[in-house]
């Protein structure tokens, strides 16, 4: 049976059917597939602006097709306007909302399928997790990546205004030249230009097989982009017809897959927080041990911005994505039998890609690095696991100790920053910015530009229990777990204590005795910090440790312990029973 049939079909339905009419819909369109058209358009966002008319396009390919599309719309928050102050904390929590807005839209109305059409950071995902949930046929379709901008014969994007800002506070950038920069850096529509969490989502989102082979890379205002758009409604339906459900495409294989993809093109660090929540929608294993085994199996073949000076529209020039994913299937690290939603399989797709062309992607046997863009850490200060982004090191970087100069939020590091406070040798410590401790887990953007833009990225690095935008660079750390507002070691720093990274050991360890420890950890009472009520105030209440991606537990918080908030064990487990997430979610190496 349709699906929709429930609201469309006997004669108790005819109110129901009343209301269809009421949009237009014939006699005809009663036995067709009701297509939901889950788009995030809006003024605000850049990644987002165009997406109107591009879902125009996909409703178009759902009728060529035999499909009857309704559009509906749901949220999306822009990174780079939220960055810097407290609207940077509703950017991690909308990905559950934009992930409960599909639900609710799809489930209410008993639409057949969905095509998701979002562009940006936490949109994709979001909207990915929607997909595993509801388990209809579903195609994803980015908008595309913006063009970088242009200044005199140089290139640039939005990265690299944020790093201004700090050579502006250093007095190596005048008021006209960060003028120039703001002018040109964001030419036009689409989600920023290099491979920050946007880009890189669309592209594993491609990875896993569940968006049209090819269509991560091709700019927002190419006319390429509404082909895409339009052949994503005709394979909506196609996969209707077959039924192509997320669960045959959502498997340990793809997720496997979208790691090896990430790891080559040196992706954001948001996407482990990313691809976790999408996992545990799918039902499907994965922790912090499976990133780290991917990443130091997998060369990192192509440095896309920030960690290089080229942009998304280089690597669509060569060939996209396909040409990554087939250097990676001829070299065996992906899994080329995955099926995919054209109905074929990975192996099949990328078949007629071409080989890398050795600039802009690198071949295996000659990488950029002999492993992937991101590794895993652990230590006495991250004992449940913390990320870097490799891929964006300086040279010389790897290995380092520092003083800790530690903040309690990035408003009072930012302040620091700005005025030359922190210095060569030193550990700049931004905590209480976890998922519950900020809450919703800022990006420290700023800090890390401050830093670049300063020339302290090389002898300077940053650890946070918050995380990073895709567009930072330099030795920063992130997802520090568990995070100082559930107690963790990181909650334990003091000024002067010496912290000690080696990215190639996979550690990160402060190295202070433990007796000394075990003083301050008695001593010790969580920052609190205000929360709005609202969306906030219910995500620090429900929400998981990074080590756990940042989902939701499902159910009511455990009570107060000891004296603390509600959420003080925020890495605790309380997986419910049949909730459909995997135990092996999360769990500690």
């Amino acid at each position: 049976m349709v699906r929709s049939d429930v609201i469309k079909c006997g004669p108790q339905r005819a109110p129901h059917r009343s209301l269809l009419r009421a949009l237009g819909l014939q006699d005809e369109d009663m036995a067709r597939p009701l297509v939901g058209i889950a788009v995030s358009w809006s003024d605000i966002v850049p990644g987002h602006m165009h997406l109107r008319a591009l879902a125009r396009a996909v409703a178009q390919g759902v009728k060529e097709a035999g499909g009857v599309p309704l559009a509906f719309g749901v949220p999306g928050v822009c990174d780079g306007l939220a960055m810097g102050h407290e609207g940077m904390r509703y950017s991690l929590p909308s990905r559950e909302l934009v992930a409960d807005c599909v639900e609710v839209m799809v489930r209410a109305h008993a639409l057949d399928a969905v095509i998701l059409l979002g562009s940006c950071d936490k949109i994709v995902p979001g909207m990915l997790m929607a997909a595993a949930r509801l388990d209809i046929p579903a195609v994803f379709c980015g908008g595309g990546p913006m063009l970088a901008g242009r200044l005199r014969d140089g290139r640039l994007d939005l990265s690299d205004l944020f790093e201004a800002v700090g050579a502006h506070a250093d007095g190596r950038l005048d008021d006209a030249g960060l003028r120039d920069l703001e002018m040109v850096a964001c030419p036009g529509p689409g989600s920023c230009a290099g491979m920050f969490t946007a880009n890189t989502m669309n592209v594993l989102a491609e990875a896993m097989g569940m968006a049209l082979p090819g269509s991560a890379t091709v700019p927002a205002v190419s006319s390429q982009r509404l082909v895409v758009a339009r052949r994503t409604g005709r394979q909506a339906v196609f996969a209707w017809k077959e039924d192509l459900r997320p669960s045959r495409i959502l498997t340990p294989e793809a997720v496997a897959n979208a790691l090896a993809v990430d790891m080559a093109l040196g992706g954001s660090t948001n996407s482990i927080l990313h691809l976790g929540a999408i996992a545990a929608e799918a039902g499907v294993p994965f922790d912090l041990a499976l990133v780290d085994r991917i990443s130091r199996s997998t060369p990192c073949i192509c440095r896309l911005s920030p960690a290089g000076d080229l942009f998304m529209e280089d690597l669509d020039r060569v060939g996209g994505v396909p040409v990554v994913m087939k250097a990676l299937c001829d070299g065996g690290l992906l899994h080329g039998e995955a099926l995919t939603v054209t109905g074929g399989t990975i192996r099949e797709n990328v078949r007629q890609a071409p080989p890398p062309d050795g600039q802009v992607v690198r071949p295996l046997v000659d990488p950029w690095a002999g492993a992937g863009g991101l590794r895993v850490l652990y230590g006495t200060l991250a004992p449940g696991g913390a990320i870097i982004k490799a891929a964006a090191l300086p040279p010389g970087a790897w290995r380092q100790q520092g003083r800790a100069r530690v903040f309690d939020g990035e408003e009072e590091a930012v302040a620091a920053l700005l005025v030359g406070g922190v210095g060569p040798g030193e550990a700049v410590v931004i905590r209480y910015e976890g998922p519950a401790g900020g809450p919703g887990m800022r990006e420290m953007l700023q800090a890390t530009s401050v830093l670049t833009g300063r020339g302290l990225e090389d002898k300077v690095f940053l650890v946070t229990d918050g995380r990073f935008s895709g567009a930072s660079r330099g030795a920063a750390v992130g997802h520090v777990s568990p995070e100082a507002y559930a107690g963790g070691p990181i909650a334990l720093v003091r000024d002067g204590d010496l912290i000690s990274l080696d990215v190639e050991r996979g550690r990160l360890d402060l190295l202070v005795p433990e007796e000394e420890l075990a003083r301050r950890r008695a001593d010790w009472r969580p920052c609190q910090r205000r929360v709005p009520r609202g969306i906030l105030e219910r995500y620090r209440a429900l929400v998981r440790d990074a080590q756990h991606c940042a989902v939701l537990r499902p159910g009511v918080p455990p009570p107060c312990r000891g004296g603390g908030p509600a959420v003080q064990d925020a890495g605790a487990d309380t997986w419910g029973v049949g909730n459909g997430r995997p135990p092996g979610l999360g769990e500690e190496p």
